[in-house]
């Protein structure tokens, strides 16, 4: 057999060919890359918001309402257009078409030359359906404003109530709040939340988004209870807190707003209200309770003994009813806190019995160093608890506080009980 040969030109001619190749591969591998980012950003474009958030939150039998049926943002609905009677220029328009992406309306300035203007401008905002109806007691909260008022307005709250018989559920949509006060000095704005509580029972408590940097915030969030008959609507009122964000503290409290169901007709269908906010109510420092507080000191094994026995005329947490108090205790040596314990909750009582035991190991001889701290709490579910009072008792403590703490050092090993007045906390 005659030997295979290859000649130098073609070993020359492969690099070549692997070269045209490769350069083919990469401009198709290029182009390739360039359309798929091409179709991701029209897709981007096009995608529009959800028209609602959903709450679930746990222990709480509150469900969303259906998406389904609801419209998004944007979508054009030309049965509507054409059955809405033409709307006039100088009236209020919710226009869906017009939100942002936080779902917020766009500033239009309104000009009314007489108060008969104001009149025809605010009934035009509420032509939603055939079965809405806007009480009277509505207008006059947003008409009827007297120069004070006008110089300490918070906003505007605006919401719907409505009773579903056929599945024996409350519906409560919050729409949209206006002319909210800017709790950011620096970019004169605020990052608004509402917080939805249903009195007496506190049972039942939602929150809507956060929505970022607006003063006039469209949340249009709907909460539907399941399990209140239509009969016990008149005895429940609605409790609206309205907060501002806060990442690097506790959130501001911008007002709040509370509705008695009493007198409210929702067997006609879906009911428009509004309401001005008004600032919280805050407790007077002269009423914040007392507490009584046993100590007991043991030299032998250098312990203490506390004991949080009951706690009487503790005030209201605000005008959502009374509160739900507990107590947290810290040991504080030399200024640093070294130990803390807390009791149970009692719930809707002003006049609590706790009965809780706890004991602290004192880490140096005596107690001339150490003090003990009494919080008394408000306990609030899904958000911070409102301290309601304060209580210190050590060496360096006056009044009550002070004269307690020198009996247990003069008389140890015995159990010595006191009550002492709550201060702000």
């Amino acid at each position: 057999m005659a030997p295979i040969t290859t000649s130098r030109e073609e070993f020359d001619e492969i690099p070549t060919v692997v070269g045209i190749f490769s350069a083919f591969g990469l401009v198709f591998t290029v182009s390739l890359f360039a359309w798929i980012c091409c179709q991701r950003k029209s897709s981007k474009s096009t995608k529009t918001p959800p028209y609602k958030f959903v709450h679930v939150l746990k222990g709480v039998d509150i469900y969303p309402e259906n998406l389904s049926s609801k419209k998004k943002f944007g979508s054009d609905d030309k049965n509507e257009v054409k059955n809405k009677p033409a709307v006039p220029k100088n009236s209020l328009h919710l226009d869906l078409e017009k939100r942002d992406l936080n779902g917020n309306f766009p500033k239009t300035n309104l000009k009314a030359s007489s108060p008969s203007d104001l009149e025809n401008v605010t009934p035009k905002l509420f032509s939603e359906g055939e079965k809405e109806a806007l009480s009277p007691d509505s207008l006059k909260s947003s008409t009827s404003l007297t120069s004070e008022e006008k110089q300490e307005k918070l906003g505007t709250l605006f919401f719907s109530l409505e009773y579903n018989f056929e599945k024996k559920a409350f519906v409560v949509n919050i729409k949209e709040a206006r002319g909210l006060p800017a709790m950011d000095e620096q970019s004169m704005t605020s990052d608004p939340y509402i917080k939805m509580t249903i009195l007496p029972e506190k049972k039942h408590k939602v929150k809507t988004r956060v929505l970022r940097k607006t003063l006039d915030p469209a949340f249009d969030e709907t909460f539907t209870f399941y399990g209140i008959l239509y009969t016990q609507i008149q005895e429940l009122a609605l409790h609206f807190t309205i907060l501002s964000f806060d990442r690097f503290s506790r959130d501001d409290i911008i007002g709040e707003v509370l509705i008695p169901l009493a007198g409210i007709e929702l067997s006609d269908g879906k009911m428009l209200m509004n309401r001005e906010i008004i600032k919280r109510n805050v407790r007077k420092s002269s009423g914040r309770g007392e507490l009584l507080i046993s100590l007991c000191y043991q030299s032998t094994t250098n312990t203490l003994t506390v004991v949080v026995l009951k706690a009487r005329h503790l005030p209201k947490s605000d005008v959502s009813g009374l509160s739900d108090p507990y107590v947290k205790v810290n040991l504080y040596h030399a200024k640093k806190r070294i130990s803390k314990k807390k009791t149970h909750v009692k719930k809707c009582t002003p006049n609590a019995v706790f009965n809780e035991l706890f004991v602290f190991d004192i880490p140096c001889e005596g107690l001339e160093e150490i003090s003990v701290e009494f919080l008394v709490l408000d306990s609030e579910r899904g958000s911070r608890n409102e301290v309601i009072g304060r209580l210190v008792l050590g060496a360096a403590a006056e009044g009550t506080g002070g004269e307690h703490w020198k009996e247990i050092c003069d008389y140890p090993r015995r159990q010595i009980a006191k009550w002492h007045m709550l201060c702000d906390g």
